[in-house]
C-alpha cells in the first residue's frame, strides 16, 4: 500500500534512538524526507546516515535539548529554510525516565516528569504548526504510554506525564479539526529499547531476548501482554507511518495501543 509519503516533510523527536530510529527508518524507506531531532550529536548523525541508507536521500540529524524553547524554535527554523517553509508529520516520542511511586517521588522529579514528557511535545507543537499549516497536508502522531490505561505504581510520574501528552493531544485534535491537520496518539506497551534494558539490567537481568523481558514485566509489575514477549522497535514503524501519511485522511483524536494485546478500555 502507498502511504502517499514520497518526498514529505517530516520529523521525529527523539528520532535517535529506540522507537524513534525505528519510525525514522520506516518513513525513510517509504521515501519521505525525514529530520531527526535529539540530544547527542553522535547519535543525531549517526540516524541520519541509516536513514539515508534506508531511503531519504534528504535525511538530516539536528541537535537540540527539546525542553529548551529558543533551541527548538532553532530547529524548526532551520526544517522551514531547508523544506521551502513546509512540513508534513511531527512525530513526537520523547518521555520522562522517572520511577517511583506517589509517595517516592519528590517535587524535583515530578518537575522532571513534566519538563522532560510534557512540555516538549508542546514546544514542538508550537514552533512546527506554521510549517504544517502551509504544507497542503499535515500530521501529528504523539507517543504516549500503555501505562496510562494499566497502572503501575512505581510509575506513578511518568505515567501522569503520559496521560497529559494524551490529554494535549485530544485537545489538539479539537483546535486542528477544521484546518484537516490530523492527531493521533500511539500507546506503546512493552518494547525491547535501550531503556527497557537499561532497566532489565537494574533487576538483574542481563538479557535482550523479548520473552525473558516479557516474564519480567510480569513478574515486576503483573500485568504482561496477551502475547508472551517484548515487542520490537520495527513493529510500531509501520503504525506511526500509516497515521502520520497522507493515507490516513479521516483518524484524528484516536489512541492506538501497539502494546501486544490488553484489555480493551
Amino acid at each position: 500500500m502507498d502511504l502517499g509519503l514520497r518526498d514529505a516533510a517530516t520529523v521525529v523527536v527523539g528520532g535517535s534512538r529506540g522507537m524513534g530510529l525505528a519510525t525514522a527508518r520506516c518513513l525513510a524507506q517509504e521515501g519521505a524526507r525525514v529530520a531527526v531531532v535529539g540530544r547527542s550529536a553522535a547519535d543525531v548523525e549517526a540516524a541520519a546516515d541509516e536513514l539515508v541508507r534506508s531511503g531519504s536521500a534528504d535525511a538530516v540529524g539536528l541537535v537540540a535539548d527539546v525542553r529548551d524553547v529558543e533551541q527548538v524554535a532553532a530547529v524548526f527554523g532551520q526544517l522551514g529554510e531547508r523544506w521551502d517553509g513546509t512540513l508534513n508529520a511531527l512525530i513526537n516520542t520523547v518521555g520522562p525516565d522517572v520511577r517511583g511511586t506517589v509517595e517516592e517521588l519528590t517535587g524535583e522529579q515530578w518537575h522532571e516528569a513534566l519538563d522532560h514528557g510534557v512540555l516538549p511535545v508542546v514546544h514542538c507543537v508550537n514552533a512546527a504548526l506554521p510549517l504544517l499549516r502551509r504544507a497542503s497536508w499535515g500530521r501529528i502522531v504523539n507517543f504516549s504510554a500503555h501505562s496510562t490505561q494499566r497502572q503501575s505504581v512505581s510509575l506513578a510520574a511518568y505515567t501522569a506525564a503520559k496521560a497529559m501528552v494524551t490529554s494535549v493531544s485530544k485537545n489538539l485534535s479539537l483546535l486542528l479539526a477544521p484546518e484537516e491537520i490530523l492527531v493521533n496518539v500511539v500507546s506503546p506497551g512493552t518494547f525491547v529499547t535501550p531503556a527497557l534494558l537499561g532497566w532489565a539490567r537494574s533487576v538483574g537481568i542481563e538479557s535482550a531476548d523479548p520473552y525473558r523481558l516479557m516474564a519480567a514485566i510480569g513478574e515486576h509489575y503483573g500485568h504482561p501482554a496477551q502475547l508472551p514477549r517484548a515487542g520490537l522497535p520495527d513493529e510500531i514503524g509501520p503504525v506511526v507511518a500509516f497515521l502520520a501519511s497522507r493515507r490516513n485522511s479521516y483518524m484524528t483524536g484516536a489512541n492506538i495501543n501497539v502494546d501486544g494485546g490488553s484489555d480493551f478500555v
